[in-house]
């Protein structure tokens, strides 16, 4: 039984990827178009949480009780999962390149290995180390960082904060549900955290501008709605459901070790739709982070994560 439990929480974590890997194509044509990164991403939020409200309320069924006692870890998702990791990742690839921002952020799953490691003071199982660093050499080839100023220490700073509350997300999504479905935790925090984007936005701390002109996308001009539609739905409704889904079948270290086929779907998809170069170094990377979650996955413990986080998160 944990077995199959295993392996359905992988397919799902993997439809997570599939679906969260679709962004940068689809939100690359209106950042072309004039949108600021900030405001195509709190559109997006905000219509995958507008999308999964009214099946989040059929699957509450009336126990609005369970949103209430699940209220911290709403917010946390709406502030932290949403919100917070978006704002200062954009923050930082204005100052390092994109590639050097994604490694830094994508070594989430590593902090959550150290994290543990701290906290039992246990040496991780050889399987787990072994896969750490695969997966981190496979994540290397994918994005391929370096060039631009790299070394700025505040955009890596911005980071590694990034890379913090990318692994603060798993950890929040892992936790048990008592009894708020993945599909209401996933609605109400993009309904929170779209809100949270749009009132930083209107601060200025980010660039926060959009445009209503023809987009192109797959080599004709379309309406600007079309992407965002798109966007929204697939890599934003479904992909957060999916992702909270499968944190919660498999606990947060592998999640966040499958999670890392997001960088590969959002490769090949850049490839497939946009046209960009797909390297041999990219597709040996894929394999290296497919192995890296294989030798993670064969440690069955998954040891919990509860003291990594404050009491009114994990609530």
């Amino acid at each position: 039984m944990k077995r199959s439990s295993t392996t359905a929480g992988l397919i799902v974590a993997v439809i997570a990827a599939a679906t969260f890997g679709t962004s940068g194509a689809l939100i690359k044509p209106l950042l072309e178009g004039g949108w600021s990164p900030a405001a195509a991403v709190t559109v997006r939020v905000l219509v995958g949480g507008v999308v999964l409200a009214p099946i989040a309320v059929i699957t509450l069924r009336g126990r609005w009780g369970a949103l209430r006692r699940g209220r911290y870890r709403v917010l946390g998702m709406a502030l932290i999962g949403v919100a917070g990791t978006q704002l200062v990742y954009f923050a930082a690839i204005q100052r390092i390149p994109v590639g050097t921002g994604i490694l830094i952020e994508y070594m989430a799953p590593l902090l959550l290995v150290v994290a543990v490691w701290a906290r039992s003071r246990r040496v991780p199982k050889r399987v787990v180390l072994i896969g750490s660093v695969v997966a981190l050499a496979g994540l290397v080839l994918v994005v391929s960082p370096g060039g631009g100023n790299s070394f700025d220490p505040l955009g890596l700073a911005l980071a590694l904060v990034a890379m913090v509350g990318c692994a603060l997300f798993y950890v929040i999504a892992a936790r048990p549900s008592d009894g708020l479905p993945p599909v209401a935790l996933a609605a109400a925090g993009l309904l929170l955290g779209g809100v949270a984007l749009g009132l930083v936005g209107l601060t200025g701390i980010v660039p926060f501008t959009a445009t209503f002109g023809p987009v192109e996308m797959f080599g004709s001009p379309v309406p600007w709605w079309q992407p965002l539609l798109i966007v929204g739905v697939v890599g934003t409704a479904v992909a957060y459901a999916t992702s909270i889904t499968a944190s919660e079948m498999l606990g947060s270290r592998i999640a966040s070790f499958a999670g890392l086929l997001e960088v590969v779907a959002a490769t090949f998809y850049a490839w497939l739709l946009l046209g960009e170069r797909l390297t041999v170094p990219q597709l040996l990377g894929g394999v290296l982070i497919l192995l890296g979650i294989g030798f993670v996955r064969s440690e069955k413990a998954d040891a919990p994560l509860e003291a990594v986080v404050p009491e009114h998160v994990r609530t």
